[in-house]
């Protein structure tokens, strides 16, 4: 049994009688990454939140295959059967979100509704893929070199210059968030960079147009390469919506927190 392979570090809260939210974090989140997000949340569901494997207290006990996204994706599902969660909504940003739409093409039967923030259906071409992985396996041996945590800190630094993240920096929690990173391990960084990352995974721009979930994207308005993805996406597939959120760029549920809960919250409570 593929759970078996892994020590999940997880926390089920249950709001009786109502459904249950699972978050899935990005690359250097952990447990604590949607906590914000799920103070204004609990009052109208459950929620599930765990640490993905090569991230905070998960443990990967077999081999580094195990931080692929299709035997983490099934651990997940195993997970949700010993939980005895039949169905569940999702909600998984930028890695999770990638893991997220995997599970969500993969095991539609386990899913009500979903949301993806900042996420990708991976690499089109296997050129592309094999460009992605050569550039990852550069920035994975930068954070396994990362020993000390003033180099760990150095390295943040840089990945939050990425256009990607637009004016993340000047949020007034912006210290407070890299802290959180900063009680990851590099090295276990490392191996989910390796062998989860996005030229690791599958491509999965062609089953999107096979979705029969109703999904919502969401983009941050400074996030310009991922608004050109998921405008893409929401051409292909169908039930899918995209909303653009204002003032904020790749982590939403960071720099707008309750933009990012209101359409949670609309999304999940409106009939399909």
């Amino acid at each position: 049994m593929t759970l078996k392979k892994y020590k999940f570090n997880y926390y089920l809260n249950i709001n009786i009688n109502k459904f249950i939210i699972m978050f899935l974090h990005g690359f250097m989140g952990n447990i604590n990454e949607f906590d914000e997000a799920i103070k204004f949340l609990t009052e109208d569901f459950s929620y599930l939140i765990l640490d993905i494997p090569g991230h905070g207290k998960t443990e990967v006990v077999g081999g580094d295959e195990y931080y692929k996204i299709e035997p983490t994706a099934q651990a997940i599902i195993n997970l949700l059967d010993e939980l005895k969660i039949d169905k569940c909504h999702l909600m998984g940003y930028s890695m999770g979100g990638r893991l997220g739409l995997y599970l969500t093409l993969n095991f539609p039967e386990r899913f009500i509704k979903v949301v993806l923030e900042s996420a990708s259906p991976g690499l089109a071409t296997e050129a592309e893929r094999l460009e992605r992985v050569r550039r990852d396996a550069q920035i994975a041996i930068k954070l396994s070199r990362s020993i000390i945590q003033t180099d760990f800190a150095a390295f943040l630094s840089n990945w939050y210059n990425q256009p990607i993240f637009g004016y993340i920096k000047n949020h007034p929690e912006y210290d407070r968030m890299v802290e959180s990173r900063l009680q990851n391990n590099p090295q276990e960084l490392d191996k989910s960079l390796r062998f989860m990352g996005t030229g690791c995974q599958p491509s999965l721009w062609g089953k999107l147009q096979c979705n029969k979930i109703p999904m919502l994207l969401l983009v941050g308005e400074y996030d310009q390469k991922f608004i050109f993805i998921n405008t893409k996406m929401a051409k292909i597939c169908e039930f899918t919506q995209i909303k653009i959120i204002s003032n904020a760029g790749h982590n939403i549920h960071f720099e707008n927190t309750l933009a990012f809960v209101e359409n949670i919250k609309f999304f999940l409570s409106t009939a399909s």
